[in-house]
């Protein structure tokens, strides 16, 4: 599962960064199916960033990837 993730999000990548951001992978839980990231750059501050999340980043996962479930947004503390 974890290739497959990687492999999607370099697809999904270049979109984002069309656009002044990008996506950090932070976690990828097997069991759950659960994907957490890091959305930075313009995505980090974009006020549509939630459904970036989840209609395209979401949808696109689980469309390729069997066992996904979620894709959540992991934000800094620091940032």
């Amino acid at each position: 599962m974890r290739e497959q993730v990687l492999a999607t999000i370099e697809v999904i990548r270049p979109a984002l960064q069309a656009d002044g951001g990008d996506i950090v992978v932070r976690d990828i839980d097997e069991e759950t199916g659960v994907v957490s990231v890091t959305l930075v750059g313009a995505c980090g501050t974009c006020p549509a960033s939630t459904q970036t999340l989840k209609a395209g980043i979401e949808r696109i996962m689980r469309d390729r990837v069997d066992g996904v479930t979620e894709v959540i947004n992991v934000v800094d503390e620091q940032v």
